[in-house]
């Protein structure tokens, strides 16, 4: 396949650039400046703006799917994330991807008590204009027609773990989870890869 991966340059992005160059599929990594990411040289790197409907056209033309793993602290969340799935939306729909995975965010996946976490009792509020910012995004994709799927870690990165090869779907999140980027990049793969698409939310987290 022909994949483009938004937010290439980040912790996640790095590790779906991997494992999709690892099963021999043909990868655009986009990347804010593709001077200053050496680490992607055994792939195409192309500068692009992930808020930008144009940019994204131009990054995905050609594509088969895309993969989504961008975020820019320097933006208010909301904005960011709300701009994104806009622009994905409409850029991909341009070009005729339909297909699109989205790095989620533990936080507003169900809890157990089938409550978003971020809104369980007891959960830190340190990050909450992030984790609602997601929502928002999650929200904007929610509205658009492509054929899209948003997995995030069930709890959080493990941020030294290792590629075991393994991971497992879960109904709900925990914030006691981890998963390793490596090992959430395969759930990623195999998510574009899958025979029957479907638009869904999912938690993934260690095995």
């Amino acid at each position: 396949m022909k994949i483009v991966v938004f937010g290439a340059g980040g912790r996640a992005g790095r590790q779906a650039v991997a494992e999709a160059h690892r099963r021999g599929h043909q990868v655009t990594a986009v990347v804010r400046n593709p001077a200053g990411h050496g680490d992607l040289a055994d792939v195409k790197a192309v500068a692009g703006d992930v808020t930008d409907a144009v940019s994204v056209a131009q990054a995905a033309a050609g594509q088969d799917a895309a993969i989504s793993a961008a975020v820019d602290l320097s933006v208010a969340p909301h904005d960011f994330f709300t701009a994104s799935s806009r622009a994905l939306a409409t850029g991909l729909a341009k070009v005729g991807v339909r297909r699109l995975v989205v790095v989620g965010l533990a936080s507003i996946m169900p809890g157990a008590s089938g409550a978003a976490l971020m809104d369980e009792p007891g959960y830190p509020n340190e990050y909450r204009s992030f984790c609602l910012g997601h929502a928002a995004g999650l929200a904007e994709l929610q509205t658009s027609d492509l054929d899209w799927a948003y997995l995030a870690p069930a709890g959080d990165f493990d941020h030294d773990g290792t590629r075991t090869g393994r991971y497992r779907l879960a109904e709900h999140g925990d914030p006691a989870s981890r998963i390793s980027y490596a090992d959430f990049a395969i759930a990623l793969l195999d998510e574009i890869e899958a025979p029957r698409h479907r638009r869904a939310t999912a938690s993934v987290r260690e095995v």
